[in-house]
């Protein structure tokens, strides 16, 4: 399957933007999605999760009541709903994907199969 981030941009702190991750050559049954962000001269870390069958989302602690993921499975699109933007949410985000992946494993990039190409946000202060 492969992945495609869009809705990334230039925002100004307390701003909203809502990324979205788009499938093709496949569709998001069975997989678990999430949503990952590297900013500059840092490791890539995870966002938000939400796994094929379970209604209940993953979230880093930096961003639990700020953001928001969600998937339209019919779509085969993953969201991603960012609130109260502020500069540390500055990064290159990134969707993914993976078809069997362990709870404990959520956070490791290593343990994602798909990956899309990123997308851009900028938070002004």
């Amino acid at each position: 399957v492969q992945l495609q981030a869009s809705g990334g941009g230039l925002v100004q702190a307390g701003g909203s933007l809502r990324l979205s991750c788009a499938a093709s050559g496949g569709t998001f049954s069975g997989y678990t999605l999430g949503w990952f962000r590297q900013a500059t001269g840092k490791e890539r870390e995870f966002v938000a999760g939400l796994r094929w069958g379970n209604s209940n989302p993953f979230y880093a602690e930096s961003v639990k009541g700020r953001f928001t993921i969600s998937r339209d499975n019919v779509k085969s699109t993953l969201y991603l709903q960012m609130n109260s933007l502020q500069p540390e949410d500055t990064a290159v985000y990134y969707c993914a994907a993976a078809r069997s992946i362990i709870l404990s494993n959520l956070r490791v990039p290593a343990a994602w199969n798909y990956w899309g190409q990123g997308t851009q946000v900028t938070v002004s202060s």
